[in-house]
Order: C-alpha cells, then structure tokens, then sequence
C-alpha cells in the first residue's frame, strides 16, 4: 500500500512538472520529443515487461503510423487529430496481422518473424511513392484541432500533446491493473500453468500485441505531428533496438521504466555533444569535443554497464531496494 501511494504521489508530481514546464525554460518541442519516445517505451513495456514477448519490430508500427498521419494531413489536409485516429488505426491493422503471423512462436523464433515483417515495412516505405523516399516525408503541418487550437503555436501543441500521452498511460496503467493484464502476468511467468487453467494463451497474446501495436503507432503518428517530418529512420530496425535499449536502461516489467529510460536516451542523443564542447572548454582534453559524434558508443556503453551491474533497470533497482527495505 505504502509502494502504490508513493508510486501516485510520484506520477502526480511528474505530471504537474510537465504541465509547468514550458514556464521554468524546457523546450517545448525537445519535452513533447521526448513524451512521444516515452509512450513509444511504454507501449513496448506492455508487450515485453508484462506479456513476455521480445518483438525486433516494433519500429514498423511506429513508422507506419508516422507516414499514414503525415500523409493524412499534408496530402490530403485533413485535420491532425484525424490523421492520429488513422494513423493508430493502421498500425493495429499491421500488428494484428504481425501477431497472426508471429503468435504461435516463441523465444527467438518470435523475435526473428516479427523483424522480418518489420523489414518488408521499411522496404515498402523506400519504394512507395507517397512516402518520398530516402528523403522522407517532409514540411507536416500541424493544423488546428477541431478548428479550436492552433497548433503552429508550441505552447498549444504541447498541451494536447501531454493530454494525449498523459491519456496513453493511464491507459496502459488501467490495462496492466485490470484482469487481462493479471492474465498476461501470468502467461508471462509461466504459460502452461495459464493453459491448464483454461485461458486461451494466443488469444490474449494476439490482444496484447494488438494494443501494443496500437499506442506504438499512436506515439508515431504524434513524433509526425510535432517535429513535422516522417523518414526511413522511423521504420529502421535501428529504431526497434532503441525502444528495446530504453526499456531495459528504465526497467523491465515497471510502468515508470520505459519512461525513465526513454528520457535517458533521448537527453543523451540531443545534449551529449553541449556537455562534451562544455567538458572540452573546462578541461581542454580534444576528445570531449568529439563527444557529440560518439552517441551509439555512449549508449552502447550504458547498456553493457545496466546488464553487467543493475539488470532491473534504473526504476527496476529502486523499487526493489525500497522494497527490500520495507
């Protein structure tokens, strides 16, 4: 009881330092990059933290999404929460059918089929003509949401971009604390047992995949709407490893990992080469000021230190001492 009051004092007092801080000199645009990556974690949390299953693929939905809605609201200039809705929508549609594809198969063989899939998306995506290529989909604009907030302005465009991850969240939290996902806990943890007790196991898998999918696609198609641009990279299996490497830094199986480990990855991606020319300025040593080019090893590096040292992840490490403790 003590864990889940502080876990809601916690999440309460993120909350409100996100809902402040375009007013104490966050970047807008760099916060709401960083919400996306986070539901983006989150959402891939879902399906490996809480149902057991490892997908090298989920860049396909993300990406997917993220073209869907650019194309949605820049070619066919409908509204930005339409482009959202069919953005999600097509991104359940793939992984509905990744999971009919890949759901009877487990451990390596799982992962294996879905990265497979997630390839033939990628390769659709450069050969496709509305998607534009090696160059993307580029100049989105945002629009107005229902023709009320105009969301040009980054302090508008925040705020519906919190509401909807904020919304995401609390869904992927009623989820995980409802009884479909104490059935996905216990497939997790011990399949057979979930079978002899009468559960269809692939049904719940396929469910699990499915919204999955969905929330991944979600947090694409609004990565589209606020930076304006869709690429390659979206749908990359680069992109697969990154969510994965967010999860495990955050911590597996934990609702507050993903988003932790999200905004670990992304600070290191954007503010690595600031603190390397600060470092190279304060100690004159050259190979600070190359700092910024060295990302992949950096994050490289932090993901051999988070298996050798604290394989719970940042969170995973914290609620287990607390717990201990207690």
């Amino acid at each position: 009881m003590a864990i889940k009051k502080l876990a809601g004092l916690m999440y309460g007092l993120a909350t409100l330092a996100l809902v402040l801080a375009p007013f104490l000199g966050a970047y807008p645009v760099f916060v709401m990059k960083l919400l996306c990556f986070a539901l983006f974690a989150a959402a891939f949390n879902l399906l490996i933290g809480f149902t057991g299953l490892l997908s090298f693929g989920h860049a396909a939905f993300f990406g997917a999404a993220a073209y869907v809605a650019g194309h949605v609201v820049k070619v066919w200039g409908l509204s930005p929460e339409i482009g959202l809705v069919l953005g999600t929508a097509v991104a359940a549609c793939l992984g509905w059918l990744f999971g009919l594809l890949a759901i009877r198969r487990q451990g390596i063989y799982f992962s294996m089929i879905t990265l497979a899939l997630a390839q033939m998306v990628f390769f659709i995506a450069l050969q496709a003509p509305f998607t534009g290529g090696e160059d993307g989909l580029q100049g989105v604009p945002r629009g107005s949401v229902m023709g009320l907030f105009d969301l040009r302005d980054d302090l508008h465009m925040y705020y519906v971009t919190l509401g909807v991850v904020v919304s995401a969240l609390a869904l992927i939290y009623r989820t995980v604390h409802s009884p479909f996902g104490q059935v996905l806990k216990g497939i997790k943890e011990n399949e057979p047992r979930a079978v002899s007790l009468g559960y269809d196991v692939h049904r719940y898998k396929l469910l699990a995949f499915v919204l999955s999918a969905s929330l991944a696609g979600l947090a694409g198609a609004l990565k589209t709407i606020v930076l304006g641009f869709a690429t390659l990279s979206d749908v990359h299996w680069t992109t697969s490893g990154q969510v994965i490497l967010m999860t495990l830094v955050g911590g597996l199986g934990t609702l507050s990992g993903p988003l932790v480990g999200s905004g670990v990855v992304v600070l290191l991606e954007n503010k690595l080469g600031e603190v390397g020319s600060w470092l190279h300025a304060a100690t004159s040593v050259e190979w600070f000021a190359k700092l910024g080019e060295s990302v992949t090893m950096v994050t490289g590096l932090i993901f051999i230190v988070c298996v050798l040292t604290f394989r719970r992840g940042i969170m995973g490490e914290i609620i287990h001492a607390f717990t201990r403790r207690r």
